[in-house]
């Protein structure tokens, strides 16, 4: 574990912070810390920054309520940035946004970002907005035994695949039974950082587990 006293603060005593979501892996926002105001966000848990324009630190949700509970932080190779991986109550953004990068600058035509919060935020959009045509309206349209009919089915293709062995098979019914799990959780409202929580509380019931098989 890297000493505090080893990081390098710049000539007025700052280190930039880049705060990540720890669910979404989405970049919130990029601050500043002074060793005050690190020592403060380890020992409360929630992230408290350096503001260069009032010369003070601030408790990030203090006002708005948006706190961010520290997951970890992490410096980088030469110690004088830090990654600083949160979960957050609310928008990251003084503008109500979930981010505060939200301006496209360049985007490929050949390379596309995939993410799972991405693929349920198109899901949404489809069953708002229902296009003529889409697979997606389609499901939505039918409703919940429509949903469910296929989730099953996709789930004996899984199983078929896999008991034969065929590991590029069993990729492919795996992308079709996560993808129709997905539409049923926009359907039910579930979204992807709940199913992240149940999880991640499953994590730490599985690491007590195995502490206490060790001691017995």
């Amino acid at each position: 574990m890297l000493n505090i006293d080893e990081l390098k603060f710049d000539e007025k005593g700052l280190i930039p912070a880049v705060v990540v979501d720890s669910i979404t892996k989405k970049v919130l926002t990029v601050a500043y810390m002074n060793k005050e105001s690190l020592k403060i966000s380890m020992e409360k848990g929630l992230t408290c920054f350096y503001s260069r324009s009032r010369e003070e630190l601030w408790l990030k949700g203090e006002t708005s309520g948006n706190y961010q509970h520290i997951v970890s932080i992490t410096a980088d190779c030469d110690n004088d940035a830090l990654v600083v991986t949160v979960e957050k109550d609310g928008p990251a953004c003084h503008t109500g946004s979930d981010s505060c990068f939200t301006k496209e600058v360049y985007k490929s035509e050949d390379l596309h970002e995939f993410s799972l919060e991405g693929l349920y935020q198109l899901l949404l959009g489809r069953k708002k907005d229902k296009p003529e045509g889409s697979y997606t309206t389609y499901l939505f349209e039918k409703g919940i035994d429509k949903i469910l009919k296929k989730v099953g089915e996709e789930c004996t293709e899984v199983i078929i695949a896999g008991k034969a062995d065929d590991k590029k098979e069993t990729i492919y019914e795996l992308a079709d039974l996560a993808y129709h799990a997905m539409v049923l959780m926009v359907e039910m409202g579930i979204s992807v950082e709940d199913v992240h929580r149940e999880l991640a509380s499953r994590h730490i019931i599985d690491h007590k587990v195995k502490q206490e098989k060790m001691t017995k």
